[in-house]
């Protein structure tokens, strides 16, 4: 079991302030307190497979601030493929845990599965701990793990989102879990890493959103290929720096970006 728990997901959260924080906190505190286990129970297991569930839950809470959508659901009223067929299905069954489960339908069947009346009581999937339940529940039906063990966040995005929503914001928790999760097993990295061609892992992808804050074009998938070589050269070359595509102390200075500052 994997030592992850409340500090793992502060690690990567947004900060927030008055009634946004104190929420955060409950969720955090909650939630992590049964973080290992429950990920462990799903076999969300290794630091690939709980970095893009961190990464997904984290774009999909809002930065851990909340386990309830924050629109009434009056949009769901009379959906029936979400089984929302009596007066008020639509704000009773809204979206509620780290990845939401939304309509009565649904509410049932989980419900059903975890041994818990989510119908009876449907504003107990907003619980803290019972959400990370139903985020691991939502994840394997949809087999993420998968997708994670591939490191696709593309298709990770895919299965939670039913398209690719947010995806932006969805790298940025991945990197900042993996990071994290890197800091808590194998201990901090260098303040600036000597990178080059054939570099992989997330200080590459730290790299290329460094790269594209700065207007150099790039992909952005953690893989330091000959695509993102070039638009190191191109970033250097406009700096005054040599031209090696080699990323070192004097290029990571020009991008003015520390590896555990970059949010």
């Amino acid at each position: 079991m994997l030592p992850v728990n409340a500090d793992t997901m502060r690690a990567i959260a947004p900060r927030f302030s008055g009634s946004r924080a104190e929420r955060q906190g409950e969720i955090l505190s909650v939630a992590g307190a049964a973080l290992a286990e429950t990920l462990d129970h799903y076999a969300i297991n290794t630091p690939l497979r709980i970095a893009h569930f961190l990464a997904q839950t984290a774009h999909e809470s809002a930065g851990f601030q909340t386990t309830e959508e924050f629109a009434s659901g009056e949009a769901y009223e009379g959906r029936s493929d979400l089984g929302n067929t009596e007066p008020g299905d639509g704000k009773r069954f809204k979206g509620r845990g780290l990845i939401q489960l939304t309509g009565r339908a649904n509410y049932k069947s989980l419900g059903a599965t975890i041994g818990t009346d989510l119908v009876a009581d449907p504003e107990r999937a907003a619980d803290p701990a019972l959400s990370l339940v139903i985020a691991c529940e939502y994840w394997k039906k949809r087999s993420i793990n998968d997708h994670a063990d591939r490191d696709d966040i593309i298709a990770a995005t895919w299965s939670v989102n039913g398209g690719l929503n947010g995806l932006d914001d969805r790298i940025r928790y991945l990197i900042k879990a993996k990071a994290e999760l890197s800091n808590a097993l194998f201990g901090a990295p260098a303040a600036f890493p000597l990178l080059r061609e054939g570099a992989r892992g997330p200080v590459v992808a730290r790299l290329q959103f460094a790269l594209r804050d700065a207007g150099i074009a790039t992909g952005i998938d953690g893989d330091f290929g000959p695509g993102t070589k070039a638009a190191v050269i191109a970033f250097q070359t406009g700096a005054g720096l040599e031209a090696d595509g080699i990323v070192g102390p004097a290029s990571w200075s020009k991008l003015d970006i520390k590896l555990e500052d970059h949010d």
